[in-house]
């Protein structure tokens, strides 16, 4: 099959008909072995997947959309561009259902940072793709959601959320917000954070690994 995106797999350790699938979207200037360094950490039944961005950066380096930096630290993303990766993001995990047959209610997208911001994106504009997210160092944008207001699709969803307490990338106040967001569509979720910057702290990692083990 010819993917939507180019990717590294790791598949079950032990073979099941519908496997729980973990898709992992890296983060801005990244590639597609930097989440995926989780891997050998997280369960053997899990079907693994990281994607890489479809925007060269060069020295391999990639970006599923231009952000313009500007004085004083403003990020000004690039919507249409951000709307099409959103957009490549739900094609590739309908290729992955056909050719894998994943069980999406036991299934995980992961994200970070921009990958994070998208992966918001897809599970709030198409929540029956998969239920469970894990939103590591990211913020919803609500410019890429599509019909945000239709709460009656969204009671499936379940969300871990988290962020560094000092990070100096993504504040932590435009992360603040999204439990409120959340809890005004009534969608189940966690938010922890840590005193890191922008990364994934170990004490994280253990405690995304464990919601995910709860929920496969």
């Amino acid at each position: 099959m010819d993917y939507s995106l180019k990717h590294i797999i790791r598949k079950p350790k032990v073979p099941t008909e519908n496997p729980s699938m973990l898709l992992m979207l890296h983060g801005y200037g990244s590639h597609e072995q930097d989440l995926f360094s989780f891997a050998s950490e997280l369960p053997d039944e899990l079907l693994i997947v990281s994607a890489q961005a479809p925007l060269s950066m060069g020295y391999g380096a990639y970006a599923w959309y231009t952000i313009h930096f500007e004085a004083g630290n403003s990020k000004f993303s690039d919507i249409p561009e951000a709307l099409q990766a959103r957009d490549l993001i739900i094609q590739f995990i309908d290729e992955l259902q056909s050719e894998y047959h994943f069980n999406p209610n036991k299934s995980f997208l992961m994200g970070f940072s921009q990958g994070t911001i998208l992966s918001y994106a897809v599970a709030l504009s198409h929540p029956d793709k998969i239920k469970n997210i894990v939103a590591l160092s990211g913020y919803i944008n609500e410019e890429l959601i599509v019909n945000p207001d239709n709460k009656s699709t969204y009671n499936e969803l379940d969300f871990f959320c988290s962020h560094g307490s000092i990070d100096d990338v993504i504040p932590v106040d435009w992360a603040r917000k999204t439990p409120n967001y959340l809890e005004s569509k009534n969608i189940l979720h966690s938010y922890k954070e840590y005193p890191i910057g922008h990364g994934v702290a170990p004490q994280n990692f253990t405690d995304f690994k464990n919601w995910m083990v709860e929920r496969m």
